[in-house]
């Protein structure tokens, strides 16, 4: 990922297939920063996000990709889209938003037990349990332990709860907030998150 902080337009140089896509996806959902604002203005990111498009064998034409000409607009957008607005933000980024088949309190809980697998505990300062970002770095992490591990029964067991995290959370509502951010026809927002639907379809099917 050493790539994504250069500012000298060689992002069309990312070698995906070799970058942790959990924590891609959690950088560029992650409240703004200017690794991410500097990564995505260079004139080389549609580039990259197109070789991007055609790994994950995204469906249809790529659709093109821009970005915000400041950091301020970028700024200004993503809070307007994800974190501010009555009675909800148009595309909250936290799973209980979308499920409303149980109640924030158990689906909270039960992210929380995920995280129990490694150890982990979600940072409250930065988000409930069921935030995105806090849900890839998870998943991030559970891969990572997963590929380093020498148990092998250890290994089908990290397998199993990878696949079933993202059956039971991502994919329970990642797809619902694709379509509501689709509708809302923002700025470069909406390929990346039809790209991370994508990806993580392919992660639950390599399980």
């Amino acid at each position: 990922m050493a790539t994504m902080t250069q500012e000298d337009s060689r992002a069309a140089l990312v070698d995906w297939r070799q970058t942790d896509l959990y924590r891609f996806f959690a950088l560029v959902f992650a409240p703004p920063t200017h690794e991410c604002f500097n990564f995505l203005s260079q004139p080389s990111a549609r580039t990259a996000l197109l070789d991007l498009w055609k790994c994950l064998e995204c469906e249809g034409e790529f659709p093109g990709f821009e970005w915000f000409p400041s950091y301020k607009l970028y700024e200004s957008v993503y809070i307007a889209l994800f974190d501010v607005g009555l009675p909800e933000p148009p595309v909250p980024l936290f799973e209980s938003a979308h499920d409303k088949s149980h109640p924030p309190q158990e689906i909270a809980l039960e992210n929380t037990y995920f995280y129990e697998v490694l150890r982990l505990k979600s940072d409250s300062s930065r988000g409930v349990p069921d935030y995105l970002v806090t849900q890839l770095e998870f998943l991030a992490a559970l891969r990572y332990t997963r590929e380093h591990t020498s148990d092998e029964s250890n290994t089908v067991s990290l397998a199993r709860a990878e696949a079933e995290f993202l059956e039971r959370h991502l994919l329970n509502w990642v797809p619902k907030a694709r379509s509501k951010l689709q509708r809302v026809g923002a700025t470069g927002f909406p390929v990346l998150m039809t790209m991370l639907v994508q990806f993580l379809r392919h992660m639950e099917e390599s399980n």
